[in-house]
């Protein structure tokens, strides 16, 4: 298998794990940068049905979107502009963290996995859709030199330095929002700790394997690994 191939698999086998984990249905698309002009982004349809073999289109960091490709795709496009770093970018609906952007609300960084998000992740306070430049820059404006945006109402975006740690930090922020519901639900708002500065960045470790043993976990059973 060549890089190319490489490259096409892995985003395939990435996308069926967001959408067989939940964290998308009919909606919502990854990607990964190719190079500094280039990025790949998964099949034009929903994710966990995305088939063994089916590629990705490729679409300029700069430019028009090619035809066929959706229109949200410009949040993905946007951030590979204006943030150098980031090698991929997933944006999902993940339903803990839709319920918590109706309440214009972002979970609290209470527990190991939502401490990747520094203080929390940002919040766009609009509902619409993204289909053109001047919205999906005022996005990644929103975003600024976080990892994670959540829309009000319309799920969340997530970008990374690779497509593994896009699919780990999006179920991890996915199970921040069930862990700030449960606080909420069970009134330990005001008791519930809210982790220190100090304390997230002690945790928010990348060492050990944490992001690998999530990926095999979320992908475990892909009909392309087993190939």
């Amino acid at each position: 298998m060549n890089a190319a191939e490489s490259v096409q698999k892995q985003l395939r086998i990435a996308a069926r794990a967001l959408g067989r984990h939940g964290l998308a249905h009919a909606y919502g698309h990854c990607s990964v940068r190719l190079d500094e002009k280039h990025f790949l982004v998964c099949a034009a349809r929903p994710m966990a049905l995305i088939a063994a073999g089916e590629a990705g289109r490729v679409v300029p960091v700069n430019g028009p979107l090619p035809d066929g490709v959706l229109g949200e795709v410009r949040i993905h496009q946007q951030i590979y502009q204006r943030h150098p770093q980031t090698m991929a970018v997933a944006r999902t609906m993940p339903p803990a963290l839709m319920t918590l952007g109706t309440a214009r609300r972002t979970p609290q960084p209470r527990h190991g996995m939502g401490s990747y998000f520094g203080a929390g992740a940002a919040l766009w306070d609009d509902p619409q859709l993204i289909r053109d430049d001047e919205r999906a820059s005022a996005v990644i404006d929103a975003l600024g030199n976080g990892n994670a945006v959540v829309m009000r109402g319309n799920g969340v975006v997530v970008a990374a330095d690779s497509l593994v740690k896009v699919v780990v930090l999006t179920w991890y922020l996915e199970d921040a929002a069930r862990l700030e519901l449960a606080v909420l639900a069970a009134g330990l708002q005001e008791a519930s700790v809210v982790l220190s500065q100090s304390e997230r960045e002690r945790r928010a470790t990348d060492s050990g394997g944490i992001y690998e043993r999530m990926w095999d976990y979320l992908t475990a059973g892909d009909s392309e690994l087993q190939s």
